[in-house]
């Protein structure tokens, strides 16, 4: 069992104008004590447009930060966001590599589509493109990071025959990852060999179990797009780590409600044009149809969506992940609410009382 500290990096308004800058020179410090403790990988998103939620639009300038202030934890895009034009595909395999450069290769790839038409919307991106998009994009990386001269004619990309340097430290290429949200993409990380960043909302420990189990049978009969299959699941969850149980929900709860009362608001804006056929984003009715006030901190813990407690409640939780074929576990510790004090206690408690417990 592999353990990531993931952000989106929130950043609560009533926290004043100073706090932006603040949060993100605290991530860096959160990272850095993450890497002194035993964690495997530093995950970040790329988000638009999210006040509050995410303010890590250009998580590839961080990264470069973060790769020179470690030297053993991994670093990975969480994702990447593959249709134009937030990112052309040559400007991907550009950066890609230079950070795989100067990290001496410890970059995780992962990609996605998007989520939301506040991000869609602000960059002029039809909803019904972006899994085309996607998976062209997808399809050039691996080649433009390995051949000599490259060249593609496809629906939505032409590159003539260009030299796309520089070119990776790792060979033949980082591991590759997709993001998941449906039981449909869940299955198709696995046919195209990726590996999976399960960022699942509003599901039970179980259902999450069944999707993580459609992905490794997928990846069992992979058609990888890249050069190897990457079999591996990592599964997102709300984590807490304090002294009791008690203090850790006192420090927690505001912000695990917090969070999903914000998903859900933002997935609100998206769900006219989602909901049109054709959009590519049909799963998303689920999320309009989910009774939202039920969503408690009581609730998101008994049914196991958050890892809330002090060291042995957050191990006892875990060892169901574990049973549910989760290999990796994408710990979102920063976020609303939490002061920056609390999430290094976090961080130390983790990785001195519950990471040695799984090595």
């Amino acid at each position: 069992m592999k353990f990531a500290i993931f952000y989106e990096i929130t950043v609560p308004r009533k926290w004043g104008p100073g706090a932006e800058a603040r949060v993100f020179h605290e991530v860096v410090e959160q990272v850095q004590l993450a890497e002194q403790v035993g964690f495997d990988t530093f995950w970040t998103v790329e988000h638009h447009f999210l006040d509050e939620f995410s303010h890590c639009s250009a998580p590839e300038v961080l990264y470069g930060y973060i790769a020179a202030k470690t030297s053993t934890i991994r670093i990975g895009h969480g994702v990447r966001l593959l249709p134009a034009p937030y990112n052309h595909p040559a400007r991907v395999a550009e950066m890609g590599a230079t950070l795989d450069i100067m990290c001496n290769g410890r970059l995780e790839f992962g990609t996605g589509r998007s989520a939301t038409m506040l991000e869609m919307g602000g960059f002029g991106i039809d909803p019904a493109d972006t899994r085309g998009m996607w998976e062209e994009s997808l399809s050039m990386l691996p080649r433009m990071w390995q051949d000599d001269l490259f060249s593609h004619q496809g629906k939505y990309f032409h590159v003539p025959p260009r030299h796309v340097v520089p070119k990776p430290v790792q060979k033949p290429h980082p591991p590759l990852w997709m993001a998941c949200t449906s039981p449909t993409s869940h299955e198709l990380a696995g046919k195209k060999g990726l590996g999976l960043l399960s960022f699942t909302l509003a599901l039970n420990l179980q259902e999450v179990g069944r999707r993580v189990q459609l992905y490794k049978a997928a990846a069992d009969q992979a058609t990888p797009v890249g050069a190897f299959v990457n079999k591996q699941a990592a599964v997102f969850s709300l984590v807490h780590c304090s002294t009791s149980n008690a203090a850790a929900r006192e420090e927690a709860e505001e912000g695990v409600v917090w969070y999903n009362e914000k998903s859900f608001e933002m997935l609100g804006t998206s769900m006219e044009k989602f909901l049109q056929e054709g959009s590519g984003y049909e799963y998303y009715q689920r999320f309009g149809e989910v009774d939202k006030d039920k969503f408690t901190f009581d609730y998101l813990d008994q049914q196991n969506m958050v890892i809330v407690g002090d060291p042995q409640h957050c191990i006892d939780k875990v060892h169901q992940y574990q049973d549910m074929g989760v290999d990796q576990l994408l710990c979102l510790m920063q976020n609303y609410n939490i002061p920056h004090e609390k999430v290094m206690q976090s961080i130390r408690l983790w990785g001195e009382q519950v990471i040695p417990h799984f090595s």
